[in-house]
């Protein structure tokens, strides 16, 4: 009944809004021909049509019987379609604003009045700076998939840590999150991302969770290009919030818990070891480094708290520096800082920085911002410090605008 509601609920709101910013197109096109603004108005309402399609085969029909890459492309159409319109709309609801408020002066002033409006009308100017804004989005919505999607960026961070031993110093730790293997659709760039990762010559590598979209089936063929990501300390791993399986419907429960099964099956095929709730210790010249790691564990509502770090530390010897492996980085407030003063340093991905935003030099800004307290890069509070990874695939948009994918490089130096 929720997805009936919802399927019809978007239904009207998008059709109400498509017709209503196709006002903006109407004004734009009141002097051509006949033939021509019924050809404009057929094509503009063909497009209205296929979303309303894609939204019913996804919530109703078989999206699995489609192929993977027709469904990417279907609903980066779906979603760029409605943005553009509620941006269009928006001048169209300034124009009837303005329309309104001088209707309400003429007649108030002198109602017997009428005036001629030399150039472009107001309406006109609205409707013509409306759909170059609403243009904007559908050029750099469609650029982020083309180029930003697998614009690999390797971020190199020195990490000051008090008390670090000499054997830990220059420690290199390679760090990728949030593949979500389901939604490629270039594989020669994404081998090409873990190439840069295997030149950054780490000694240690770090996945932070989400894998998958869904199901573990979506592994196979890319369980090779990752199983080259490898390093002489070894490679951990943790699941993430997509990881379960949460977000789709299984014919049992034992289906679901067998797709988990599978995918850390693929973690150890891949070479990684999967922590689950646990902790192991690395010897580097006589030192010890904790590599704690939990399941998914988040402090907002809709998302799952399987972790337990108390399970994962316990009995964990004394070390010179503990690493905390945490999907979503609002376990780091929520647990990790007012419980855990030993963990040194947590890893954690989850947000993508929305994929979404401005990120250069001295400034970065996303929506995801108003969710996420740390959401992108490096923080820190007292001696204890949060690097969250702006993830290395992409879910839903199939691409990236402002907000690129990762590679974090994490290099250990003395205080």
């Amino acid at each position: 009944m929720n997805r009936i509601l919802f399927v019809t609920v978007f239904s009207v709101v998008f059709l109400l809004l498509d017709y209503y910013a196709f006002q903006a197109i109407k004004t734009l096109t009141v002097n051509q021909s006949e033939g021509f603004q019924k050809g404009v108005k057929t094509l503009y309402f063909a497009l209205t049509s296929l979303v309303i399609i894609a939204i019913l085969v996804y919530n109703f029909g078989h999206p699995d019987g489609i192929a993977k890459h027709a469904r990417t492309a279907l609903m980066s159409f779906v979603f760029i379609n409605v943005l553009a319109k509620l941006m269009l709309g928006f001048f169209v609801f300034i124009d009837d604003i303005q329309r309104v408020a001088r209707w309400v002066v003429m007649k108030l002033s002198n109602p017997s009045t009428t005036g001629s409006e030399k150039g472009i009308s107001r309406s006109k100017f609205l409707a013509t700076t409306g759909l170059v804004v609403a243009a904007a989005p559908i050029v750099s919505l469609s650029w982020g998939i083309i180029s930003g999607a697998h614009d690999y960026r390797v971020r190199r961070i020195k990490l000051p840590v008090k008390g670090l031993p000499k054997a830990l110093e220059g420690l290199r730790i390679g760090q990728l999150s949030d593949i979500h293997s389901g939604s490629f659709w270039n594989k020669t760039a994404v081998k090409g991302g873990v190439q840069m990762l295997q030149d950054e010559k780490v000694d240690l590598a770090f996945f932070t969770g989400d894998l998958v979209n869904n199901k573990a089936t979506e592994m196979q063929e890319w369980g090779s290009i990752f199983a080259k990501v490898n390093a002489p300390l070894g490679v951990y791993s943790v699941f993430g919030n997509h990881d379960y399986g949460d977000y789709v419907e299984w014919e049992s429960q034992a289906k679901k818990q067998k797709n988990l099964a599978d995918l850390a099956t693929i973690h150890k095929n891949m070479g990684w070891n999967l922590l689950i709730n646990e902790h192991k210790i690395i010897k580097v010249d006589g030192e010890k480094l904790g590599v704690i790691g939990v399941e998914n564990w988040g402090a907002k509502a809709r998302f799952p708290k399987y972790g337990k770090l108390d399970v994962a530390t316990q009995n964990l010897p004394e070390t010179s520096v503990n690493m905390l492996l945490s999907h979503d980085p609002s376990h780091w407030q929520a647990e990790v800082l007012p419980k855990y003063d030993n963990i040194d340093l947590t890893l954690s991905g989850h947000t993508h920085g929305m994929q979404f935003g401005v990120d250069i030099p001295g400034f970065k800004w996303s929506p995801v911002q108003y969710v996420y307290d740390e959401w992108a890069g490096l923080y820190k509070s007292k001696d204890q410090y949060l690097y969250v990874n702006r993830g290395y695939g992409y879910i839903g948009y199939p691409g990236r605008v402002g907000i690129l994918p990762e590679i974090s490089v994490i290099i250990l130096e003395r205080a």
